[in-house]
């Protein structure tokens, strides 16, 4: 069965288990047993598809070893007009190292640079390959497709004013009597930057000489992967000092569990911790949930008072690509959020674009073939690159679950 079928069945069969839920009332949902066992089944049945679609698409990517990225070398000759793409140029610096690429060529790179390259062989990625390097690490991890993204030109320290107005009032007084004072507190938020590297890479000769192997992909993939995984991280639980301050570090307590639930979430725990996101932030209408996949497996067997199912599967709707909700939320599952276990704060809840990533432009991969290497029959391969985060918040933008002590 082809993938497109699979995904159209599964459409199908989430926009039932949605109807399902819409046109059954509580009283009704509880009435009938029914409603519940055929949600069951075709959650299970989405299920087994979501399994198949991933096996798949695991084996298209094994056979696309050898594909280079047509929209990306479409949109570079576009740009280019004829000349050599910086895609295939950036593929022989890869390959073979600076003799390959031409006086022109570097004069071409070093015009859609937004950096200058370091003298001893610093390759600083051009404006199509940051863009993809950007998509592949806003795919990873989970904080950074659902924060703001502020790309800077340098790092230099940067602040943001802030001031929590939400338990402000005003005051009705008497007449001819002295309005009281009441000054506005201003706090300054840092957004400063920290230096990554994705560990060196060291590539055989034979790889890097076998034409069949799309020796891009595979450097980026691995180096990417590193960068993505060590950012995301920090900005989920990093501490803020020294480092980004994480969405989890920088929340305030929504909602902690009642003894016994060191492991355990219930549908009460839940619409605690929405409503104890200000209204201000709900109506903005970007409210998400963030978790681990281990506890979207809890959250996904919740039922309400009614017996109603609380999570609902996504699917390809008119107005593009629905994700799986929780509570009629988005949820974002982030492999750094922690498992549930006494005193986890496991589950986030609130509107995550006032978490901030910041971006220093110049993400710069540099190709080492010293006799450090070469005695191996190898070649080295890093990439720097620098970021920050943090809430951009003084009102409790963001709100966590924390399970039971005991």
């Amino acid at each position: 069965m082809s993938i497109q079928v699979l995904r159209e069945r599964r459409d199908a069969l989430a926009k039932s288990l949605h109807e399902l839920v819409d046109n059954n009332p509580g009283e009704k949902w509880a009435a009938d047993t029914k409603n519940a066992e055929k949600y069951d089944a075709s959650l299970k049945e989405v299920d087994d598809i979501d399994a198949e679609i991933g096996r798949i698409t695991a084996l298209q990517e094994k056979f696309r070893a050898d594909r280079v990225d047509e929209s990306l070398v479409e949109a570079s000759a576009r740009q280019n007009h004829g000349k050599p793409t910086s895609v295939s140029v950036r593929e022989r610096w890869l390959r073979h190292g600076d003799n390959a690429v031409t006086a022109a060529e570097w004069a071409d790179i070093r015009a859609t640079m937004s950096t200058t390259t370091d003298t001893e062989g610093g390759f600083t990625v051009q404006t199509d390959v940051a863009k993809k390097i950007a998509d592949a690490l806003a795919a990873f991890g989970g904080v950074r497709s659902v924060a703001t993204v502020l790309p800077t030109a340098q790092g230099n320290p940067m602040s943001f004013p802030a001031s929590d107005g939400t338990a402000e009032t005003g005051e009705q007084i008497s007449e001819n009597t002295t309005a009281t004072a009441d000054d506005i507190a201003f706090t300054a938020i840092a957004l400063n930057t920290y230096k990554y590297s994705s560990k060196v890479v060291a590539v055989p000769f034979e790889l890097l000489q076998d034409s069949a192997v799309d020796i891009e992909a595979f450097v980026d993939t691995r180096l990417i992967t590193r960068i993505g995984r060590i950012t995301n991280t920090k900005f989920t639980t990093g501490t803020g000092s020294s480092e980004p301050r994480g969405v989890v570090t920088a929340s305030s307590v929504g909602k902690t569990g009642t003894t016994g639930q060191t492991t355990t979430v219930i549908f009460d725990d839940l619409v605690d911790l929405f409503h104890s996101v200000d209204p201000a932030y709900r109506n903005l209408g970007r409210m998400g949930f963030m978790m681990n996949d281990s506890t979207l497996k809890v959250v996904r067997k919740l039922k309400d008072d009614q017996s109603r199912p609380v999570f609902m599967p996504g699917y390809e709707g008119l107005g593009g690509a629905m994700g799986d909700r929780l509570l009629g939320l988005p949820i974002t599952v982030n492999q750094d959020m922690a498992v549930m276990a006494a005193n986890a704060k496991s589950i986030l809840c609130g509107d995550f674009s006032f978490y901030n990533v910041r971006d220093v432009m110049g993400a710069t991969m540099f190709r080492f073939s010293d006799s450090a290497y070469v005695k191996l029959g190898q070649v080295g391969f890093l990439m720097w690159s620098r970021h920050g985060g943090n809430l951009i918040d003084a009102g409790g933008a963001v709100k966590h679950y924390a399970n039971s002590a005991t």
